[in-house]
């Protein structure tokens, strides 16, 4: 290797400031998953209950969302993010807890949006589950 030459990655990584962008929530019976992005949709960064350390049916629970929130906020509040738009999708009990854990941490929320999918009579669905 030539002498004085940069390793790793080419380009050096410039401090980004993001005032405004959008905060996704997928929320399942099983994981919560928080995504944060600018206006633009670029991933900044996300967090899931997994990755906080949550398994099995703790990850499904309202306080793995809230942990798992309070880590994209985090994330979010490095760039210099100050105002959100939070998109929640799903069926879990996690939406409620992050969306609370996103305002309690001095973001503003501009808007709160459900986009779960609802099939307009589309493919057929699943068999009713017996218990």
């Amino acid at each position: 290797m030539a002498k004085g030459k940069p390793r790793g990655r080419g380009r050096r990584r410039t401090k980004r400031n993001v005032p405004e962008g959008h905060i996704y929530i997928k929320s399942t019976f099983n994981n919560t998953i928080v995504t944060v992005t600018d206006s633009d949709g670029n991933v900044i960064g996300w967090s899931s209950c997994g990755t906080r350390g949550f398994k099995g049916t703790k990850k499904g629970t309202a306080y793995a969302a809230q942990m798992a929130a309070e880590e994209a906020c985090r994330q979010a509040r490095e760039v210099g993010m100050r105002e959100v738009r939070i998109y929640t999708r799903g069926p879990g009990s996690g939406k409620e807890a992050a969306v609370r854990t996103i305002n309690s941490h001095g973001l503003r929320i501009r808007l709160i949006k459900d986009v779960t999918a609802v099939p307009h009579n589309g493919c057929r669905p699943r068999r009713r589950r017996r218990v």
